[in-house]
């Protein structure tokens, strides 16, 4: 098998895997990150979402080989001292119930707020549509995501 040279939160992993793994494979059991969460496997329910050059993805069906050469920001990358806006908020207003879909509505969001810093209830629902909670937590997100726009001025 090839190997392939990922940057991760800014570090770089050599990873010896298929070129056609899923990255959330690599970012978790190659790599040893486990906050992005695996949902569905078909790019639906948003659990697995990570940045990708700033933007989010499902990474759950995006290949190893793509991620080469662009910078990869999971949930473990957003802060290391979880002092990033989004998490504050999140804490603030306990927003998670069981907390498995969590680090995939938090990428959504963050990449939300780089674009729209100050988002209208229509924006938090756009953007957030593709994120599955199976608890409903969906009101809290989008009191948090207010809240993590005020945080940030």
């Amino acid at each position: 098998m090839p190997v392939f040279n990922l940057t991760i939160n800014g570090k770089a992993h050599s990873v010896d895997v298929d070129a056609s793994m899923p990255l959330l494979w690599a970012i978790r059991d190659v790599v040893g990150l486990t906050g992005t969460k695996f949902g569905c496997g078909i790019a639906q329910c948003g659990a697995c979402t990570v940045h990708l050059d700033g933007s989010p993805i499902r990474s759950c069906s995006f290949p190893v080989v793509a991620a080469v050469g662009k910078k990869i920001t999971t949930i473990e990358g957003i802060s290391e001292k979880m002092d990033h806006a989004v998490q504050k908020a999140w804490i603030e207003l306990q927003v998670p119930q069981c907390g498995y879909c969590q680090s995939g509505q938090i990428m959504t969001a963050v990449a939300l707020l780089k674009t729209k810093p100050h988002p209208t209830d229509a924006d938090i629902d756009a953007a957030m549509a593709g994120n599955i909670c199976r608890c409903g937590t969906y009101q809290r997100v989008k009191k948090a995501i207010h809240r993590a726009s005020e945080l940030m001025k």
